[in-house]
């Protein structure tokens, strides 16, 4: 994939990661109601996936990973040494969830943001952007339509964030995954809020270890 058509993709996944997220919703309401159990990207006992974050068909991200080689991948015992026939999942997506019952304040957020240097890009979603003015990785809420206001900030509250990247599509994914971490650790302490993996479980090291050697 060409790099000019970086910003294009990752942009493009923001949005099916936000609509992902309204399906995800719906499908936890489900599982009150039916028992059925979810994980946060949407897959379900059977293993159906009803919201794909990207498709992996016909670029240049690799051969489609299957549900059960992602589960292998961040289910893995944590003392166990990362295998190298594991390749990095098309997405890396994370959460930073309020510790604070009322969630994060709008003006808390554009003030974190700005310190750790993400950008409000024109999906009104936060960005990390390199030196040519492409997207690394992105930052949606995790309320409403998964978008941030661009004014009366201090009316808007989410209860957390979510944070994705495309390593596939990157040419320096190990650098860019380091910041993306580091990015995820100074808001968690600024923001007072709780890191979560896709399986809404505390990110560990040894997940953050793993993820990184596959890249």
């Amino acid at each position: 994939m060409d790099k000019e058509l970086l910003r294009v993709v990752i942009i493009g996944t923001g949005l099916i990661i936000v609509m992902g997220l309204l399906a995800w919703s719906y499908l936890k309401n489900r599982q009150l109601q039916e028992g059925e159990d979810y994980d946060f990207l949407g897959i379900n006992k059977q293993g159906k996936r009803y919201a794909a974050p990207v498709s992996t068909e016909n670029d240049d991200v690799g051969p489609a990973r299957t549900i059960k080689q992602d589960e292998d991948f961040y289910d893995s015992d944590d003392d166990l040494e990362p295998s190298p026939r594991l390749s990095a999942p098309a997405i890396i997506q994370f959460s930073l969830i309020a510790n604070a019952d009322e969630g994060f304040n709008g003006l808390d957020l554009a003030n974190a943001f700005s310190i750790v240097g993400l950008e409000y890009g024109s999906l009104k979603i936060y960005e990390r952007l390199d030196a040519k003015r492409l997207v690394d990785y992105g930052v949606a809420s995790m309320s409403g339509t998964g978008t941030f206001p661009e004014r009366d900030l201090e009316s808007f509250f989410t209860h957390g964030l979510i944070f994705f990247m495309q390593p596939g599509v990157l040419d320096d994914a190990q650098i860019i995954f380091d910041d993306y971490i580091e990015t995820l650790q100074l808001l968690a302490i600024e923001l007072d809020g709780t890191i979560l993996d896709h399986h809404k479980r505390k990110l560990t090291d040894a997940t953050i270890q793993a993820l990184r050697f596959s890249l």
